[in-house]
């Protein structure tokens, strides 16, 4: 029996695990960790009121396998977002959710809870103001390949003990905490970053200009771009076309989709648009990354 203390899964004593998940992998048992809790789940093909309650805890999840539209009720309109491997959510913590969706293919995650403990212990050391975690998940929603290899790592770090998971849990946190600084804004403004973001992921395969983005969050394009490089360092349309090209990476590394194809669905024009935009962001052209 494993000493859980550190987590925060109270809440979780009353979800129906059997009707909306299998459980593949379990890091307190298969692996005989108690830092960190890795857990690998196969999702029931649609649900259409799946209640998760909020938990003190960090909880990352990462979509391996699957093709379904995510229609997430927190605080707030409810916001639909496309899972597809390699897409990344970071739980707000204490935030209980609303979800419903309908898989076209079959569902995989990678979920880890690091606990509230391990993340206060982190904060401390890497200083600054308390952490934003709204700011923070808008940031790793935007995509964050560290993030995504060391969570793809972790089912598999066969034989490691849990000095591996409490220095795996350490690492992570403090790649959030310091990753996620650049894009804390305060009030309406922050709101309207994270709120374009959203858009952005909402409608990547769509041709989106820059004033549809502004109205959208109701801010003038000029005020929009201000608040946007303010707040991430990029312009929206850099943002924007880096969006793209990362998920027109997933595309090429995990599929069999012709080049027309990977640019219509990552919104690009033509191929020649994705393979010169594909060069300038990542130094090779599609038909090259594919093979390596």
């Amino acid at each position: 029996m494993f000493d859980t203390s550190d987590f925060d899964l109270r809440p979780y004593a009353d979800f129906d695990m059997p009707r909306h998940v299998r459980r593949t992998y379990c890091s307190w048992g298969d692996g005989d960790w108690r830092s960190l809790l890795v857990q690998c789940f196969d999702h029931a093909p649609e649900a259409d009121e799946l209640r998760l309650p909020g938990v003190a805890d960090l909880h990352l999840v990462l979509c391996v396998a699957g093709d379904v539209v995510m229609r997430t009720r927190a605080d707030g309109k409810p916001v639909h977002r496309r899972w597809v491997p390699g897409e990344l959510e970071l739980m707000v913590p204490g935030q209980a959710s609303l979800r419903q969706y309908r898989a076209t293919t079959a569902m995989r995650t990678i979920q880890v809870h690091i606990p509230a403990a391990t993340v206060a212990r982190v904060a401390a050391g890497v200083g600054g103001p308390e952490p934003d975690f709204e700011a923070l998940s808008a940031a790793v929603g935007t995509g964050d390949p560290i993030l995504e290899h060391l969570v793809r790592a972790l089912p598999v770090a066969d034989g490691a003990n849990d000095l591996y998971a409490e220095s795996a849990a350490a690492f992570l946190t403090t790649h959030l905490l310091t990753q996620g600084r650049h894009q804390r804004l305060p009030g309406p403004e922050h709101a309207a970053v994270r709120a374009g973001i959203a858009v952005m992921r909402d409608r990547l395969a769509e041709p989106l200009r820059l004033a549809d983005i502004a109205a959208e969050v109701h801010l003038s394009v000029y005020h929009f771009i201000r608040v946007f490089r303010a707040a991430t360092g990029e312009t929206p349309h850099r943002f924007l076309t880096r969006l793209r090209i990362e998920r027109a990476r997933r595309l090429l590394s995990e599929g069999t989709l012709t080049l027309d194809r990977i640019a219509a669905q990552c919104g690009f024009g033509s191929p020649g648009a994705l393979s010169a935009a594909f060069l300038d962001q990542v130094g090779v052209r599609p038909s090259e990354y594919r093979k390596i």
